[in-house]
């Protein structure tokens, strides 16, 4: 039998009968990456500059610290989502592993965006300073993400792909990641400052709406081959929603007993955190006893991202 196993290949995929299935979700997520591609480099961050030195100094350091928490995480997930492209190898889907290597290319962008911004504002000194006082996120992304991601370069079973997705699609991106954006347009949207972080982050949202559509379908599609993979989701959500939370409330604690720069409140930033976590559990537990041939052309994750982009779009209105 052919393979198309990294180090293992006996065949091509897109030889094979049929060829690419291109109403398969992850082709779908591909196709739409195609037509959306942006660049880092077009941006004028020329107004972020002005409006970055015309900020107090405790605003700025919020700004530099949600920043620098965007930019290093992109960095780690350039890196460590790697292994999740030899995996799907392994298993025979080229169509996700075409979708990977979007996946990455975007992660790479997303960088690269955030490390412009920083060079224009004029912060091009060290910025470790900025993410090291956070010791959640330190543990997430120094030992809970390539934990969980290279452990596929060994054992890219089920249950193991389930726990990548879940720390980097579920509580990476679909928790700390959504709730940050949600930070940002706040701040600039009310204020009317940061116009090139503005656009940044809406191209970014939008690739990372793909992501983590892509993430819920390969916890749904295992969930659908094996219910028992329902607990798997259900144990690495509960063992990271501690210091998920600690992420986003160590930023709060440099300002406990008075009001923290832009008036963010630290109550709407969890619940807006928890409600979308549990929709995409909501979404995944749907699964259970799905038939795969459905589940690999169900485009409701997708649907379900798009669904969460326009309630924030509507809330967005309201704080302007």
């Amino acid at each position: 039998m052919r393979t198309i196993e990294h180090g293992r290949r006996t065949g091509f995929a897109s030889l094979g009968a049929g060829g690419i299935k291109r109403d398969s979700f992850p082709m779908r997520l591909f196709t739409k990456g195609n037509a959306r591609h942006w660049n880092p480099a077009d941006i004028d961050f020329t107004q972020d500059a002005k409006d970055f030195a015309a900020m107090s100094d405790d605003e700025r350091w919020w700004t530099c610290a949600l920043a620098a928490q965007f930019l290093a995480g992109e960095e780690s997930v350039t890196q460590d989502l790697q292994p999740f492209v030899a995996a799907m190898a392994a298993e025979g889907r080229f169509a996700d592993e075409m979708y990977l290597t979007q996946f990455v290319y975007e992660e790479a962008k997303h960088t690269q965006a955030f490390r412009l911004w920083f060079d224009a504002i004029g912060m091009t000194g060290d910025l470790h300073e900025f993410i090291e006082f956070n010791d959640a996120y330190m543990e997430i992304f120094t030992k809970e993400l390539p934990d969980s991601l290279y452990a596929l370069a060994h054992d890219p079973s089920p249950r193991n792909q389930i726990r990548a997705s879940v720390t980097y699609n579920h509580i990476v991106e679909g928790t700390l990641a959504l709730t940050g954006y949600f930070a940002w347009q706040k701040v600039c949207a009310s204020r009317g400052i940061l116009p090139g972080i503005q656009q940044v982050i809406k191209h970014i949202g939008d690739d990372e709406r793909r992501h983590m559509a892509w993430g819920t379908f390969t916890c749904r599609r295992h969930v659908a081959a094996d219910d028992a993979m329902f607990d798997a989701v259900d144990e690495r959500m509960q063992e990271l929603m501690v210091p998920a939370m600690g992420v986003v409330t160590a930023t709060f604690d440099r300002y406990e007993g008075q009001d923290p720069p832009f008036a963010i409140d630290i109550g709407e930033m969890a619940e807006y955190a928890m409600d979308k976590l549990g929709r995409r559990l909501g979404a995944i537990e749907s699964a259970r006893g799905a038939d795969l041939l459905t589940i690999d052309v169900d485009a409701s994750p997708e649907a379900l991202e798009e669904r969460f982009h326009a309630e924030d779009q509507r809330a967005l209105a309201v704080a302007r």
